[in-house]
């Protein structure tokens, strides 16, 4: 397939790029910088886009956007995070709906932020939309793929959640302190914590190719846990004690309330409800065996 992709420097857009080369796809790279070869250069904000990059591919893959956690909550920076997504959305969508021979299939960035804190509650593609920050960018980052779903392309949100890979994201950041046995639970433990291996998260995009699927899809793996659950875990695969809960004033002085919130004192109990029902095999099911295989253990 000629597959055109962005944000492909990033957690998942690096290995998924590697990924798709290697089984025999011509994938095209979306950037900011100038171009080099296999690249396109984009730019969201004044709506610059090679239109014949789009016109003929057999998909677009949309993972672009300001990392969520990168920087505290500002009014600036929130609006970079809605923006990024946003922007670079529609402008993809409204180039697809335009095109003479448009993609087969539109695979746009999302995340389980959508459903937003919602304790216990076991949560499928059925879930309704959440309240808080994260739920309203999801709500118009989804939005701003209209374009493309109304002309017809099969149209996919990606509804991503926690991606564990020791090369980046909240796994990476979580390793040194459980190495040295200082790392436990954030708070009281009790949040969920809807997790998906670097794997799986690529294989299931691979998959949603070609896949009979629409509309949203969560990639999350099907056994969540709980975040004190989750450091049980971690530690046991390590061989290391945890024993030192993180509690939340500190997190929230050093992030903000908002996000510290948002990110680590409360989650969601996200099931993948479409991808199991179309069939998909999830190479790591279990906590405890994904983090086996990522970290060599």
């Amino acid at each position: 397939m000629k597959i055109v992709i962005s944000g492909a420097s990033g957690l998942i857009g690096t290995p998924l790029v590697e990924q798709l080369v290697k089984n025999g796809h011509q994938v095209t790279k979306l950037v900011r910088r100038p171009a080099r070869t296999g690249e396109s250069q984009w730019d969201p904000r004044t709506g610059q886009i090679d239109a014949t990059v789009i016109d003929g591919a057999d998909a677009v893959i949309h993972l672009a956007g300001a990392g969520i956690g990168d920087k505290r909550w500002t009014a600036a920076y929130k609006r970079e995070v809605l923006e990024s997504r946003t922007l670079s959305t529609a402008l993809l969508a409204r180039t697809i709906a335009a095109a003479t021979t448009k993609p087969k299939v539109f695979l746009s960035g999302s995340a389980i932020g959508f459903y937003g804190a919602r304790g216990d509650e076991q949560l499928t593609e059925e879930g309704s939309l959440g309240s808080g920050f994260l739920a309203d960018v999801c709500r118009d980052w989804e939005a701003a793929a209209a374009p493309a779903k109304q002309a017809g392309v099969r149209t996919v949100f990606l509804r991503t959640g926690i991606v564990l890979s020791p090369r980046g994201g909240a796994l990476k950041k979580l390793l040194p302190l459980f190495r040295l046995g200082a790392g436990g639970r954030f708070g009281n433990g009790k949040q969920w914590q809807s997790w998906i291996s670097i794997t799986d998260e690529l294989n299931a995009i691979e998959y949603l190719l070609t896949a009979n699927v629409e509309g949203p899809v969560n990639l999350t793996a099907p056994e969540p846990v709980t975040n004190a659950e989750f450091t049980k875990v971690l530690a046991k695969v390590l061989k290391r004690p945890a024993l030192f809960p993180v509690p939340a004033f500190g997190p929230r002085i050093l992030l903000g309330g908002e996000l510290a919130d948002a990110l680590l004192f409360t989650g969601q109990r996200v099931l993948p409800g479409r991808l199991e029902a179309s069939g998909y095999r999830f190479a790591h099911r279990n906590l405890e065996s994904a983090l086996r295989a990522l970290l060599n253990k």
